[in-house]
């Protein structure tokens, strides 16, 4: 406080402040940690006033980020990695749908064909010939309507509850990597010469996880099982179904899941990549054994 002679007393004025981030924006607000000056772009609401970038940054690393049972984040929305599934299989299928040649070009590259030799003329390579690709383009390839409004009704039920008990990261790696071992024990134990499609494997995956899930939660797994009775009975009675593709999927989904769901917390991550890398070198063990065998 001054005074001028002999007049009253005044207050000192403060000068302007302005933004720290942006130095031509004067501000008349305070981060409620730091104090910095904050405009209105800065500003993010606090229980008490606002906080700026910087502040907020700090604080978000400092709270716990919620995990799954299996150890991955949690999912900030349901199912949206099993809706992109369901979509790629859907386009696919359209695309071929209402167009017979594209439909014709779809499936002979990207179908699973163990080899092509002496069974077709001027075909894409099998995998025996470096068409590694169809262990994975096979699963998102159908042969008809019946067949993926099955698999895409199965990935719907399916999917969304292991994706949230999963994370998204694991559960993308659990449906690629089962989809691809399926389609290893199809080019084991199949006719290298017939073509499987389908999503078949990953989607019986999911079944053998769902099972793990629900005894890990002690919940009564039976009407699970009975319905993996009814789908084993059709699997072996109705033609023209890759037996080979569910039981590999089946196997592999059983077997991941349960590193997933049961490794212990202090060395679950370890365990986990190291389940999925045996699973790895399984198929291109199997790929190598058989490629030899069909190659001579």
């Amino acid at each position: 406080m001054s005074t001028d002679a002999g007049g009253p007393a005044t207050q000192p004025v403060a000068g302007p402040r302005y933004c720290y981030r942006h130095p031509d924006r004067e501000t008349y607000i305070s981060c409620q940690r730091c104090g910095r000056s904050i405009c209105p772009d800065c500003m993010t609401p606090a229980s008490v006033g606002f906080q700026c970038p910087e502040c907020l940054r700090e604080g978000q690393a400092s709270v716990r980020q919620p995990r799954t049972m299996a150890g991955g984040m949690m999912p900030d929305s349901i199912g949206l990695v099993t809706k992109v599934l369901i979509g790629i299989n859907v386009l696919v299928f359209a695309a071929g749908f209402f167009d017979p040649g594209l439909s014709q070009d779809i499936g002979n590259n990207g179908a699973m064909i163990g080899t092509t030799v002496d069974y077709r003329q001027d075909f894409p390579p099998g995998v025996a010939e470096g068409g590694y690709w169809r262990l994975l383009t096979a699963a998102f390839i159908h042969s008809g309507i019946i067949h993926i409004l099955f698999n895409m009704y199965a990935l719907s039920i399916f999917g969304p509850m292991l994706e949230q008990t999963l994370g998204r990261a694991r559960f993308v790696a659990f449906y690629l990597s089962t989809a691809v071992a399926a389609s290893a024990v199809v080019y084991l134990l199949s006719d290298p010469g017939v073509g499987t499609v389908g999503a078949s494997g990953a989607v019986f995956a999911l079944f053998g996880a769902a099972i793990v899930l629900s005894v890990r939660r002690r919940m009564d797994p039976r009407p699970l099982l009975v319905l993996l009775a009814i789908n084993a009975v059709l699997t072996f009675t109705i033609p023209n179904i890759s037996w080979q593709g569910h039981l590999g999927g089946l196997v592999t989904g059983l077997l991941l899941a349960g590193a997933l769901f049961y490794a212990p917390r202090p060395r679950r991550t370890i365990l986990q990549v190291a389940a999925f890398g045996v699973v790895g070198i399984a198929v291109v063990a199997i790929v190598m054994v058989r490629t030899a065998a069909l190659t001579g």
